[in-house]
């Protein structure tokens, strides 16, 4: 965090997440392997007084995921732990007062020990567990405790509509 500038604190936070997901020292808590019945699972394992960040893991049932969100201006790295995600981005491409229109700007799957970043304004996203069997986890490091975002809800005509979306943190099991 000491870096400050947010494209270095970012850098330097996706390596050290790499890092320790590929430490076979490290184990996150028993709780995070626990899946939730209906809605992905966000667990917050550490929040710093100091610096303002927080760390979060989320379990992901089989085929749960999210629906197009953003992070509310907030910068965060993403890191899998275990299992597979579907991540697709989108760039805005077109607003029209509380309609959005956006295009897929990169999909991939990403598996145990990749690390990504978001940043402002490139923060628009859908993450998703596809296989139909087993969970994954994954850890988020965002720049302040993400407790709001916006949903963006698909329309017939192709355009989507936002929606406020308040940010559960699920009690550990």
């Amino acid at each position: 965090m000491a870096l400050g500038e947010v494209h270095a604190v970012t850098a330097a936070l996706r390596d050290a997440l790499a890092a320790l997901i590929a430490d076979p020292g490290v184990c996150l808590p028993d709780c995070v392997h626990a899946p939730l019945a209906g809605h992905y699972a966000r667990r917050e394992l550490y929040r710093s007084a100091e610096h303002g960040y927080s760390v979060v893991a989320m379990t992901w049932g089989p085929g749960q995921g999210t629906p197009l969100h953003d992070h509310d201006g907030r910068w965060c790295v993403e890191g899998v732990w275990q299992g597979q995600l579907d991540i697709v981005q989108y760039e805005l491409e077109e607003q029209a007062g509380e309609r959005f229109r956006f295009r897929v700007a990169g999909r991939s799957s990403a598996g145990p020990g990749s690390a990504g970043s978001l940043i402002p304004p490139h923060e628009y996203h859908t993450i998703h567990n596809a296989d139909p069997d087993r969970i994954a986890v994954s850890v988020h490091v965002y720049q302040a405790p993400l407790e709001s975002c916006a949903s963006f809800c698909p329309r017939e005509d192709g355009w989507f509509v936002r929606e406020a979306t308040q940010l559960a943190i699920d009690e550990a099991a």
